[in-house]
C-alpha cells in the first residue's frame, strides 16, 4: 500500500491506498455520485448525508441551502469525514476525513457549477428551485486532512 505524507491543498495531507494523486485527482474530477458526508448533530449523534461536489486545489466544495440541518451541525462541530465512491462493482473510490468550513455563497457561484457538473445545466425545474432569488445559499468548503484510496478492481 502507497502511504505519502506531501502538500495538497492548504497544508499537509496524508494519501494513502494503491492510486496515486493524479488517479485520485481524476476519479473525483470524473465520478458525479455525491460524496456522503459524516458529521455529528449538537445531540453528538452521528449523522450522515449526500451532497454534491467538486474537487478544486484540494480540497472538496459542496453547497446548502442554508437553512439546512447540516450547517447547524457543522456550526457545532466542524470535523467531519467523507467518501466518494462507485456505486456499481467493480468499486472503488476515495474516503478520508477533515474540516469544514462554511461560507455565504450570495451569487451561488458553487450551486451553478454543481448543477452543470451534475444536471449538464440550469435548464431544469430543479435548478430553477435552487437558484431562485430568495433561497439563501451556504459554500461548504472540506479540507482534507486524510485521504485513502481503494480499487477492488481486482478482485471483481
Amino acid at each position: 500500500m502507497l502511504t505519502q505524507r506531501r502538500p495538497y491543498g492548504v497544508g499537509m495531507v496524508t494519501v494513502s491506498g494503491p492510486w496515486s494523486r493524479e488517479e485520485m485527482e481524476r476519479f473525483l474530477d470524473a465520478e458525479t455520485v455525491p460524496l456522503r458526508l459524516g458529521c455529528r448533530t449538537p445531540a453528538d449523534k452521528p449523522w450522515m448525508l449526500s451532497l454534491w461536489y467538486r474537487f478544486v486545489d484540494g480540497a472538496f466544495q459542496c453547497a446548502t441551502g442554508a437553512d439546512a440541518a447540516v450547517v447547524d451541525y457543522l456550526d457545532h462541530d466542524a470535523t467531519v469525514s467523507f467518501e466518494v465512491s462507485t456505486n456499481e462493482p467493480p468499486y472503488c473510490g476515495v474516503r478520508g476525513n477533515g474540516t469544514a468550513t462554511m461560507t455565504p455563497d450570495e451569487e451561488k457561484t458553487v450551486l451553478t457549477e454543481l448543477l452543470q457538473r451534475y444536471l449538464g445545466g440550469t435548464d431544469s425545474p430543479l435548478a430553477e428551485q435552487l437558484l431562485a432569488p430568495d433561497r439563501r445559499e451556504i459554500q461548504i468548503t472540506i479540507t482534507p486532512d486524510r485521504l485513502h484510496t481503494w480499487d477492488y478492481s481486482d478482485r471483481m
